[in-house]
């Protein structure tokens, strides 16, 4: 996805590289794989791992900590 700022076209910054998305998607069968098809599924990982980890973090807090244990992450993920 590309932002537009001031006159210049800015990619969008991603969390999780690029490259190794492509490779889970070639492990996962597929013999050719598009950039387009590697830009959205980063974003769509970036998106849910997102997801996951705000609501780690709640459960944490909720649980009277400030510390995110993998129990946590483990519990988000199945919700």
């Amino acid at each position: 996805m590309n932002l537009f700022l001031g006159g210049f076209m800015a990619r969008k910054v991603s969390t999780i590289p690029k490259a190794p998305v492509g490779r889970i998607l070639m492990k996962a069968g597929a013999k050719r794989v598009s950039q387009d098809a590697v830009d959205a599924f980063t974003e769509i990982l970036t998106e849910e791992t997102e997801k996951i980890a705000r609501k780690a973090a709640e459960i944490a807090k909720h649980s009277g900590r400030k510390t995110v244990h993998e129990g946590d992450i483990r519990l988000a993920a199945k919700q």
